[in-house]
This record gives structure tokens, sequence and C-alpha cells, in this order.
């Protein structure tokens, strides 16, 4: 039995029947709602199970809603329980994440203990490396903190061979001079403090100064700009060890305050 036409009611035959929309069309029939124009399988759209073409579209608007009290009610609600599911979120993430802390004068104490404990711990291992493994491996950590206030200078003697005679009497007649013109009240310099401030020699690295520097600690030297600090001897990426050629001092000196000749 042949079905009827959705739009003129007359019966449709195969010829002439095209099933769209769930519907039975006739091909002149088919057309669009709006301006009559005859529509195909390929240029048709359907909106409510009706042809239209793409100009004549029923195209979707949005509604514009009032603030009525209702509506006003509604929102506030809806903000409050935003409220109340962050809240649960905070308490809930509470300890997990990172916080701000107030610089108060007791975390100021810490962080300042903190770095003389790190600094500590820096001439430590500068000691060690200095003296090689098979000094500082076999040491009891009692020994090893009592020999911490002379143990900074045992490099500069173990270096004065290279820039002075080793003959004996230069190197044992100083101290024998000491202990007898002790007992007469006359006191003469000791021979490190000469071994310290001697002429250094040519044979290691020469470098500029290019900031001033004031020695922080007792094995630092201090310098000015352009001074040149001979010597050099490389003990991290941070710091050097050096004589200042213009003072005679020796020690350590910050790398990134000189820079190579």
């Amino acid at each position: 039995m042949n079905p009827n036409c959705a739009r003129c009611g007359k019966i449709v035959y195969p010829t002439e029947k095209v099933n769209c929309l769930d519907k039975f069309w006739h091909k002149a029939c088919f057309h669009c709602e709006t301006c009559k124009m005859t529509l195909n399988m390929k240029n048709y759209k359907g909106y409510e199970k009706k042809p239209y073409c793409n100009a004549h579209y029923p195209k979707q608007s949005f509604t514009m809603v009032a603030d009525t009290p209702e509506n006003l009610r509604l929102k506030q609600q809806s903000e409050l329980q935003s409220q109340v599911r962050y809240k649960e979120e905070f308490e809930k993430n509470k300890g997990k994440g990172f916080s701000v802390v107030a610089d108060t004068p007791e975390l100021q104490r810490i962080k300042k203990t903190q770095d003389q404990i790190s600094n500590i711990k820096y001439h430590e291992e500068f000691e060690k490396s200095r003296m090689g493994p098979s000094g500082g491996e076999g040491m009891e950590p009692e020994r090893r903190d009592s020999q911490d206030s002379s143990s900074y200078r045992r490099p500069q003697e173990q270096q004065q061979p290279h820039h002075i005679p080793t003959s004996a009497p230069v190197y044992q007649q100083p101290q024998q001079q000491q202990v007898a013109s002790s007992y007469g009240g006359y006191k003469e310099p000791a021979a490190p403090v000469s071994i310290q401030r001697s002429a250094p020699g040519g044979g290691g690295k020469r470098y500029r100064a290019v900031y001033d520097y004031s020695a922080a600690d007792e094995d630092e030297v201090s310098f000015q700009d352009g001074d040149t600090i001979v010597n050099v001897q490389q003990i991290d990426d941070g710091w050097m060890y050096g004589t200042v050629e213009r003072t005679g001092d020796t020690g350590m000196l910050p790398a990134n305050y000189v820079e190579a000749i």
C-alpha cells in the first residue's frame, strides 16, 4: 500500500517518493517551509521534522532571564554551596602543600644557626681535601676538632719549600733565638709570620682582582680592585687559594671576584 504525502495528503507512488524526516513526500512537495524552494536530500535541513533551506533554517537564540527575587535567591544559594565546597577542599588539603611562614625572630635565629653549621662543614671539607685521604680518614672527631684552629695555616707551611730555601739553619735558627730570648723578656717575631709575608713565587697561576673584597674569616685574604693574585689553586667552583702580590697575604678568596691573567 502506498503512503500519503506529508504535505498534500495525496498518495505517493514509488517513482516520485522522497523518504525523509520520518515522513514520505512528493518530490514537488519537499520544499522549504519559508521560501517554498524545492529541496533534495543534499541541501535540506530538518527542524522539528520540517524541511528548511540553509538560508531560512531557524536559529536558536538565548532567552534573557530577569533578576527576580527567586532567581537571586538561587544564585546566592549556589554561591554559598560553592564556598562550602571550597572550605571543605581547603581543610582536606591543609598541611599537604607549601604555606607562607612569617619571618619571626626565632626563625631568623634558626636560619643563622644553620648558616654557621654549613660554614663549619665547608671548612671541614676544605681541610679534608687539603690534607688528603691518608691524613683525614684515620683521625678521630675529637682530634679533628682540636686541630681546626691550627690546620688552616698548614697548607701555607707546606708550600713554603717552593719559595724559601730549605736549609736547616734558616728554618731552625728563629726558634732557638725565640727560646733563648724569652727568658730576658724580649720576644722575637715567630717564624710563621715571616713565612706568611714572604714574597710569593711565580710558579702558580696568576689572577687579577675585579672587585674589592674584605676577609670575612681568619683563613681568607682581603684585596682591592686591580690587585694581582699569584700561586692560585682551585679549591672548588666558588673558592680559590692564593697570595695577594701587593700585601703578601695568603689565604682563601672567592673565585667570582677575580679573573685569570
